[in-house]
């Protein structure tokens, strides 16, 4: 499993897909954007999975592959 952080463009975004993960049985956390990433609302969902997770429906803005302390962009919208 690897590490992922998800930013979105509001909170209710970030809220939307927390809970959509959480309904599909992935473990994930509502947190304060890492300062290496930045982030329109500030609130990220950090979630552990084998792939990123794109969901419609979450304002979502991007996927960081977290790696090292480091983070690569694997998806933006």
């Amino acid at each position: 499993m690897s590490s992922y952080v998800a930013t979105f463009h509001s909170h209710f975004g970030a809220l939307s897909y927390w809970k959509a993960l959480k309904g599909q049985g992935v473990s994930a956390t509502l947190k304060p954007v890492p300062r290496k990433v930045s982030s329109s609302c500030g609130t990220c969902v950090l979630y552990q999975h084998s792939s990123a997770v794109d969901l419609d429906g979450c304002e979502l803005d991007s996927i960081y592959l977290e790696v090292d302390d480091a983070f690569e962009c694997v998806l933006q919208k």
